[in-house]
């Protein structure tokens, strides 16, 4: 397999992968077309190497400049748009971690909240009681989750390369 057939695959894998954390394909695979790039890509690079319409393309590259995963790039006497990768892939994925916490997480942590606090529940009922237990450990977990991830955004990079990893991996 030669290098473009390897990004090619990496593109599909990437874009595959993508959907199940929570992004579409496309946006996927504007985000690994622009990772294996060395260069900055403008839109209408993106729409060619990807076959996708411009609006397409511009709703992706939009949502993913929101999740900080890729920046504008400016060429001195060219008009267009260029876009690049955050190529560092720790601040990559503590984006990733950090934009879901926020859409998924915390959300779901608020409604949990407001179900505890705004559900009467029947002292004598040991079905209310048992469901009210279990939204509370529900909240518990994702507080623990919480906690973790900001944990995670926190720690020095060379930590987890020379402690966590070894750990994890002994």
């Amino acid at each position: 397999m030669n290098i473009e057939e390897a990004k090619e695959q990496f593109i599909q894998i990437w874009g595959t992968w993508g959907t199940n954390w929570g992004i579409n394909r496309t946006m996927a695979q504007i985000h690994a077309l622009l990772l294996s790039s060395t260069e900055a890509l403008c839109t209408e690079d993106i729409m060619q190497q990807l076959n996708i319409s411009r609006s397409n393309a511009n709703t992706n590259i939009h949502e993913l400049l929101n999740w900080g995963l890729i920046f504008k790039e400016v060429k001195t006497g060219d008009r267009k748009e260029y876009f690049s990768a955050e190529k560092d892939i720790w601040q990559m994925s503590l984006k990733i971690i950090k934009e879901r916490k926020k859409r998924e997480l915390d959300n779901v942590q608020k409604n949990l909240q407001q179900i505890t606090e705004k559900t009467t529940i029947n002292k004598k009922s040991s079905n209310d009681l048992a469901f009210i237990q279990m939204v509370e450990e529900m909240e518990m977990l994702i507080q623990i989750i919480n906690t973790f991830f900001s944990k995670i955004e926190q720690v020095d990079r060379t930590w987890i390369d020379k402690k966590l990893l070894k750990f994890l991996m002994s």
